[in-house]
């Protein structure tokens, strides 16, 4: 285990729902890597969310907050950064209340400065039996933002607005 993840033992497991997205970026995977980590930035490219950095510097051991408001509604995400491996991987634990479960973000450098990000996420599903029956009517949802939020992502580091 790493730093941060010794706290988390449960939610440092994979959960029952997984998802993952990937996009393929015009630029040097230092570019992508470092605009991933500007957590504060993720505001620019995930529809209706604030990110912050609760603890730390937003590297291993760091406690992020992304809070998505939808109207009134409102859900909060807490993660421990709990790996950076600069420029390949940034992994994290969510550790909230109702988001639980490791995560990760990949870089795979590519030829002519181009960079695979892969964003996967294993989350443990509240509601037990029933939570595990929903989530395949579910995951299409998770599954298109992810995307979607990706691609922006991609565009803003390509026009060079991230980081």
């Amino acid at each position: 285990m790493t730093e941060g993840e010794e706290d988390l033992p449960g939610e440092a497991q994979p959960g029952a729902a997984e998802v993952t997205a990937a996009v393929i970026v015009d630029a040097p995977a230092e570019r992508v890597f470092a605009a991933l980590l500007a957590w504060e930035r993720q505001s620019d490219w995930i529809p209706f969310t604030r990110v912050r950095v609760v603890e730390g510097d937003g590297r291993e051991g760091s406690l992020v907050e992304a809070v998505t408001a939808l109207g009134p509604a409102e859900l909060r995400d807490e993660m421990r950064v709990v790996r950076v491996d600069e420029p390949y991987e940034i992994g994290v634990v969510h550790c909230g209340r109702l988001l639980r479960g490791p995560g990760v973000l990949r870089c795979t450098p590519l030829a002519r400065d181009r960079t695979q990000v892969v964003w996967h996420e294993w989350f443990h599903l509240p509601g037990g039996t029933a939570g595990r029956v929903a989530w395949p009517l579910l995951w299409p949802g998770p599954k298109v933002g992810l995307t979607q939020a990706l691609r922006r992502f991609g565009r803003l580091v390509e026009q060079g607005r991230l980081p």
